[in-house]
Parts: C-alpha cells; structure tokens; sequence
C-alpha cells in the first residue's frame, strides 16, 4: 500500500467505528490479534476492541471524531483527532452521568503490516477528561 492508501485507510476508521459505529471495520482493517495501547491499558484482539467501544458508547451515546491531521511514513501513519460527547451513561470507569460535555485532543500512531493495522499506540489527557466531566477537581 502507498503513504496515500495508509492515510486514507486510517481517516476511514476513525469514521467508520467511532462516527458511524461500524465495529464490523474492526476486523476489516485489523488482524485478530491486533494491539492498541491506550494511555491506562492495552487492549488486544477484535473482541477486547469492541468491548472497549461499547462501554466508551455507553458513556458518551453521542461520543465522535474530528479527525484534523493524518501524516505517514513508510508502514507508520500518525493521526491528530479531537473527541467529542457528552456524559449521558453509567458505566463502571465514569459512574452516573454528569449530563457534562468534553473536548479532548489526542494523537494515535498506527503501524501497518501487510496493508492491515497491527497496532496502536494512542496518546490523550485522561485527567482532563475527568476534569471536564467533574469527576475529579481541575487544578487550581
């Protein structure tokens, strides 16, 4: 695949999963035992994936991305993204809803092997996310 190919590829999922809640693209673009490195775990494999969506969905029913910038180099794509939602479900990591809103900026790696995604490593602040929800005092 050319840098073009991995870029639209990556544009693509962000659109597919997040905003159109398409988990089917999971496996399409990804191999079974594919990694993400989240910033407070590792999630591997299609199924832990779509775990991890449907709690982050169940959080935040209107949860979406903007995506602002995709580069690449070679076999590796970088994305910068914004996420956007609003606390409107109860869930064991956010408790009960806030009803609050959040913007949260982050930057994913995404390595490609064989033209599928094999792993990821995303960066965003989790503490202003908890911050913005209210669940933890913002620095004063």
């Amino acid at each position: 695949m050319s840098k073009e190919e991995y870029k639209a590829l990556v544009r693509r999922g962000w659109e597919e999963v997040i905003n159109r809640r398409n988990l089917d693209f999971l496996a399409e673009a990804h191999p079974a035992d594919a990694f993400w490195h989240e910033p407070d775990q590792d999630i591997q494999g299609i199924e832990e994936m779509k775990q991890y969506l449907a709690l982050t969905f169940k959080a935040f029913p209107d949860f979406n991305i903007t995506v602002e910038d995709v580069i690449a180099e070679g076999e590796k794509v970088v994305s910068r993204y914004t996420f956007r939602g609003t606390h409107q479900g109860e869930t064991e990591e956010y408790g009960p809803p806030t009803g609050r809103q959040f913007e949260l900026e982050g930057i994913s790696m995404h390595r490609f092997e064989d033209g599928k995604l094999v792993e990821d490593w995303d960066i965003y602040d989790n503490l202003s996310l908890l911050q913005q929800l209210g669940l933890v005092p913002e620095e004063q």
